[in-house]
């Protein structure tokens, strides 16, 4: 390793800290660990056969082990209860489940370190063929402005991780039949986090085409043996589970994409288009169906080109720096979620390497979209939005609150449509013209 490289590699250690460590001490505080408390809460309710979705059964088992607490704020207490992970996601959290409380947090802190940390230094060591100072720069953003993963414990850092790191293996040839288990994993804990990319490599020919449904495969049979396992503890399980989706996407729940829902101004606000309209208009008999139509037509026309394209590594990265800001913006997420972003990142390398005009957009949109959609920054605007008292009444009122408390969703728009009209416009060599051994 050369002197720069292990500069960089410190710098890249340093964020992890910042983020780690911020995290965790967060995660101390009364409403700390909240989303590993519902899936740890959610799992050890479905091993003493009682059925996690069900409000009352999970609340018994939260508070017989001492689970909730006096300053508990409402949506911390919603988020827990209220379950609404997939079935499949109960055989990944069970390992920690058996455990009492202190060590599977621990563990589970720890797992998702290793697995989110390597992936950002695949992402770093395969942009630093094209332009190690850019690469370095942005792996550095993203990766200081990750406390919310280590602090709430969402399980997205490992889904977001894992689907990563499967891109990396698959692309670069490299630990293939580990990234089929991986993109498997990662299908199996957040499928609306890595399910666009996995239809990238369902589409790009063989033989990613075959590791994709090898993935799949691997995640069916997963998805059956939680199925059976539920369905034999519950068999009503999965009404219950619709009646907590349907609550938590009530006007006011915690995952509603409105203003007036309980996480509305705060950092952790959700980031899907729906959420940038409803500043607008709050009803989702409007905001559904324009979100949907503007999302389907930039899908329509990325899967379009993605047909009609032979595969190349530099392609494939494009491809997925397009795809992978319009995956936060057709359904539910949150800025944890968003982490995906990093898989722009060799894009953007790749971009700047060309140099011109082109390069200096593409690292313009990259940097905003880092910035806008981590912590720190988020969390800054929504102190300052909630202080300044800023009304919706007015179209000068509604965009400064589409900019101080929705910026996640504009800017990840706007990355899609730079990303998907250089996927259009431009082409680029085989691969063995672009990539540059690490």
């Amino acid at each position: 390793m050369t002197k720069t490289r292990r500069i960089a590699l410190a710098w890249i250690l340093l964020a992890c800290g910042i983020s780690i460590g911020w995290g965790f001490s967060v995660g101390q505080n009364a409403n700390g660990w909240v989303d590993f408390r519902a899936v740890y809460y959610g799992t050890r309710c479905l091993l003493e056969h009682h059925n996690p979705y069900k409000v009352s059964e999970l609340e018994g088992v939260y508070r017989a082990d001492g689970g909730e607490r006096p300053s508990e704020t409402v949506a911390a207490h919603q988020a827990v209860v209220l379950y609404v992970n997939v079935p499949t996601a109960f055989l990944v959290v069970t390992p920690f489940a058996l455990l009492p409380w202190g060590p599977a947090h621990l563990l589970w802190l720890a797992f998702t370190a290793g697995v989110f940390i390597l992936a950002a230094l695949l992402m770093w060591n395969l942009g630093a063929s094209y332009a190690p100072d850019i690469s370095l720069i942005l792996i550095f953003i993203l990766l200081a402005n990750c406390e919310s993963i280590f602090g709430a414990g969402n399980t997205a850092g490992i889904a977001v991780g894992l689907c990563v790191i499967a891109a990396w293996c698959f692309i670069r040839e490299r630990f293939v039949l580990a990234g089929i288990l991986c993109l498997a994993l990662s299908l199996a804990i957040k499928p609306h986090d890595a399910g666009f990319v996995w239809l990238y490599f369902l589409l790009a020919g063989a033989p990613y085409r075959k590791r994709a449904l090898q993935s799949l495969f691997i995640t069916v049979v997963l998805g059956l043996a939680a199925f059976l396992w539920m369905s034999h503890v519950a068999p009503h399980w999965i009404a219950d589970w619709q009646s907590n989706l349907a609550t938590i996407s009530a006007p006011g729940g915690i995952n509603e994409p409105g203003p007036a829902a309980l996480t509305g101004r705060s950092a952790f606000m959700v980031i899907d288009l729906q959420a940038a309209i409803s500043i607008f208009r709050d009803n989702p008999r409007i905001y559904n169906p324009a979100s949907y139509i503007i999302c389907a037509a930039l899908l329509l026309a990325w899967v379009v080109r993605t047909l009609q394209s032979s595969f190349s590594p530099a392609r494939a990265w494009i491809a997925l720096a397009a795809i992978a800001p319009l995956t936060m913006l057709i359904t539910y997420h949150r800025p944890w979620d968003a982490k995906l972003l990093m898989l722009t990142i060799p894009a953007c390398a790749i971009l700047w390497a060309e140099g011109g005009r082109i390069a200096w957009i593409a690292l313009s949109v990259n940097s905003l979209g880092l910035l806008l959609t981590g912590d720190v920054p988020l969390a800054i605007l929504s102190i300052l939005f909630n202080k300044m008292h800023i009304g919706t009444m007015g179209l000068l009122g509604q965009l400064l609150t589409l900019v101080m408390i929705r910026p996640a969703s504009l800017i990840m728009l706007v990355m899609s449509i730079f990303y998907l009209w250089v996927y259009l416009r431009r082409d680029f060599p085989d691969a063995k013209n672009i990539i540059v051994p690490s």
